[in-house]
């Protein structure tokens, strides 16, 4: 098998794409074809002749499953006297659709991407979605046990600083609640308007406090905007330096 994987990767027509996952995650590809489809992005959906359209959304299912639970499995015995609550928020940060863009990026793998180029302004999550749509096709092309190694040894130590990750401010919304409650202030968020539609909807998402709005957010969820507007509101309140826009020097 290892000699047929060695075989392709130099005289296959994909061999681009067998070289690259080689470099980026130290094993050759088996069935090349999920690896193409994991990173075929719904943008540039293939149609089958069945009518079927190909993309990698089914993956990025499966690899979001796996993910999460690889993550969970490797933070439960690496803290093995931290609560269930610090657990959780641990592996969310590292799941969360941010973090997995970032590393996408990293890796190199936006650069393996098939998309539509006017996609990129629509769709904030590709790289994010394409990483797990990539460990989908690794569970399915290797095994459970090889999908978890590599998670493990060739992501999580080598592109994932844990500790860092542990002080990172995250989950902006839950600490904005915590603020409220201390100051015996009501928070509450309404969707004020609702852009574009199909896969380029947005949500548009207005934070008050006491009634009174001090932040927006927008995204493609209704939960992600939630957060955006909570982080501005949180830095606003809490630390208003941060929130201040950037400006050119």
């Amino acid at each position: 098998m290892k000699f047929f994987s060695f075989f392709n990767a130099y005289f296959s027509a994909d061999k681009k794409l067998y070289q690259s996952i080689k470099n980026i995650l130290g094993f050759y590809p088996g069935n090349i074809f999920i690896y193409k489809l994991a990173f075929l992005h719904k943008s540039a959906s293939q149609e089958t002749r069945k009518g079927m359209k190909l993309s990698n959304e089914r993956l990025e299912y499966l690899g979001d499953t796996i993910l999460s639970t690889v993550v969970a499995d490797f933070l439960f015995k690496k803290y093995p006297f931290n609560d269930e609550g610090f657990l959780t928020e641990l592996r969310s940060k590292i799941v969360s659709r941010s973090n997995l863009n970032k590393l996408s990026n990293k890796m190199g793998l936006h650069l393996l991407i098939q998309r539509d180029q006017e996609s990129n302004n629509l769709y904030r999550s590709i790289e994010g979605d394409t990483f797990e749509a990539l460990i989908g096709a690794i569970y399915l092309d290797k095994g459970f046990n090889f999908t978890r190694r590599v998670i493990i040894n060739r992501i999580i130590k080598v592109h994932i600083d844990i500790d860092e990750m542990e002080q990172k401010q995250w989950n902006f919304k839950s600490k904005l609640i915590d603020w409220t409650q201390r100051e015996r202030k009501t928070v509450g968020f309404n969707v004020i308007d609702v852009i574009g539609g199909g896969y380029t909807k947005q949500y548009k998402v207005e934070l008050c406090i006491d009634g009174e709005a001090v932040a927006v957010g927008q995204d493609y969820s209704i939960k992600a905007a939630e957060q955006l507007a909570a982080e501005k509101a949180y830095l606003l309140l809490t630390d208003p330096e941060k929130a201040k826009p950037e400006t050119n020097q």
